[in-house]
């Protein structure tokens, strides 16, 4: 739930903002994009002073102490871990069991993780135990709270985690900086690297001791993955809808029509995917003065040797991309339950005074979504990559220059040939990612305890290199339409503002597109005129920055987000 207010109390930092969004957070209810705005944009976030969420928290709680009195058998709290759960642990080294494991699981290994992606698993870790299950103080919970508002961070490695129990390790690092373990864990403390025990002086907090079944709470789950993935849902979002308009603008450019994406057709194959591409492809070319108006039936305006449709990349746009967004939308829905549920182990039902033993801690479904999503991603770009193909050899281009050279008068200059180079480089990386990782998994692990694993952790950090490759590619693509498009400009009305003649939809795309480079739209001169007057590799890197912060190019492209957004949640 998010809310918005004009102040916030004297010990929360506003950062500039006099009005500060808030998230609330209940165990339920929380969404993909309140994830980002946690995670990336440090929305404050709120535990509402709600007696039932108190109540079940502390139940829960106290089940546990119970359990440990009386010495009853729970996993993890009165046993060993994993394969060492036969080995019966007492009441007085209850404590000590969860806190040594601290320790052992302080293994991690690479470089940082992105400070965004660790903000993610906070909040999912805190919003998982609020649900009252999972048998950890309420102080622990809001400590997590604490932290994420004072943009303090724990310092976390990108591998450790094979996603059976969890993301253990990574879950670990935030653990121990959390309760202030040993000065080994380390925290960035809104930009300046610390170690976790400097952190909590400054922020007026004790140490803690984990008391039974707390560090088991914390490091069985999948908030890890689960946060990641929920980040890269939202990219991939944006990217599917910079992806929809660029065919827009390719369409445009190659003069391709708009009779592909007629209802009559798609009503005869009503994929839901396939019909709202279809619906979206005409609002995206309406009132277009490049494309072909041809809803009405075939123009007589095809010139000898034009051929009377266009080719499949064109054509068959709703049918491509129609799985792809269903695809994208079954994942969406999977992520949400993810991010609502309680995924450790044992469980607690504390008004029936039981626990249960089971597997919410295994990441599957996270682990095969985002295989999906990467495999998706791969076939985004092999499309993209075939119209890119297109635009560059004048007998498939409806004549465009070749290379979509803008100066043809200088005979040295040769377009766009290194830049398509570019783009064919990153291509295939794309299309590799997309293998799955969620079938390969170790068999043997962890004293053949964990001998099925989801690697959810592993596939979801795999889904955030395959994201920001595909914004690069992203980046070469637009260059590639902008150009296109100006060219087109000039062969039928003798001046290169596309601007005036790109239909409404795409125009926005369009003119981000020349801000973020530095190049504003002119009828003297295409976007690239001469190849030295520019260096393409610096208007990459701008555009990829821009569309990385949501910037102008996402923003310019926010209807079809929205409209993307409609069909996911609903679908």
């Amino acid at each position: 739930m998010t809310a918005f207010v004009d102040s916030a109390s004297d010990s929360d930092e506003k950062h500039g903002s006099s009005t500060e969004e808030i998230i609330y957070l209940r165990g339920s209810d929380l969404s993909i994009d309140e994830v980002v705005r946690v995670a990336r944009y440090g929305a404050r976030v709120v535990i509402p002073d709600d007696p039932e969420i108190r109540r079940r928290v502390d139940r829960s709680c106290e089940y546990i102490r119970q359990a440990v009195r009386e010495n009853r058998k729970v996993y993890g709290v009165t046993s060993g871990f994993g394969g060492m759960a036969d080995v019966m642990i007492s009441p007085e080294e209850a404590i000590d069991l969860q806190n040594n494991a601290m320790w052992y699981h302080k293994t991690g290994a690479g470089r940082y993780l992105p400070i965004p992606e660790i903000r993610a698993a906070m909040l999912l870790r805190a919003n998982s135990h609020l649900r009252g299950v999972s048998g950890i103080r309420f102080e622990i919970i809001q400590r997590i709270v604490t932290f994420l508002n004072a943009r303090v961070t724990p310092r976390v490695r990108e591998f450790g985690s094979i996603g059976a129990s969890g993301d253990l390790v990574p879950l670990v690092a935030i653990t121990g900086a959390l309760v202030g373990t040993d000065s080994c864990f380390t925290v960035d403390f809104d930009g300046e690297q610390i170690d976790c025990l400097t952190a909590l002086k400054r922020l007026n907090l004790p140490r803690l001791q984990l008391q039974p079944k707390e560090g088991l709470a914390m490091m069985n789950g999948t908030a890890f993955m689960t946060g990641i993935a929920a980040n890269c849902m939202h990219d991939a979002r944006i990217l599917l809808a910079l992806t929809l308009q660029i065919h827009a603008l390719i369409i445009q450019a190659l003069r391709g029509t708009n009779q592909s994406f007629h209802p009559f057709i798609h009503q005869h194959k009503p994929h839901p995917g396939q019909v709202w591409t279809a619906a979206h492809m005409l609002e995206l070319l309406n009132g277009s003065q490049l494309s072909r108006d041809e809803l009405k039936g075939m123009h007589e305006d095809r010139d000898e040797g034009e051929l009377l449709q266009d080719r499949y990349s064109l054509r068959c746009i709703p049918q491509f991309l129609g799985p792809i967004v269903e695809g994208m939308s079954h994942i969406a829905a999977q992520l949400r339950t993810e991010i609502n549920s309680a995924n450790d182990n044992p469980l607690i039902d504390a008004d029936s005074d039981l626990s249960f033993h089971g597997g919410n801690f295994l990441g599957q479904y996270v682990s095969v979504g985002m295989d999906h999503l990467r495999y998706y991603i791969g076939l985004l770009a092999k499309h993209i990559d075939v119209q890119i193909a297109l635009l560059v050899a004048p007998e498939f281009s409806n004549g465009l220059p070749p290379s979509l050279v803008g100066n043809p008068g200088r005979k040295v200059n040769m377009g766009l040939k290194g830049l398509q180079l570019t783009g064919n480089s990153i291509m295939p990386l794309l299309t590799f990612l997309g293998n799955s990782l969620a079938d390969r998994f170790p068999t043997h692990a962890e004293q053949f305890n964990q001998n099925i694993n989801s690697q959810g952790f592993g596939s979801a950090n795999l889904t955030r290199q395959s994201i920001e490759t595909f914004q690069q590619y992203i980046a070469v693509a637009l260059i590639f339409a902008v150009q296109a498009v100006d060219l087109r400009t000039y062969q039928l009305y003798g001046h290169y503002n596309a601007s005036e003649v790109l239909s409404p939809k795409t125009r926005p795309l369009y003119e981000a597109m020349r801000r973020v480079v530095g190049r504003r739209p002119g009828r003297d001169r295409p976007y690239i005129w001469n190849d030295d007057e520019q260096p393409l590799e610096m208007h990459i890197s701008r555009i990829v920055a821009d569309i990385a912060s949501d910037g102008v190019i996402a923003q310019a492209v926010n209807e079809t987000v929205e409209s993307l957004k409609a069909i996911i949640e609903t679908h």
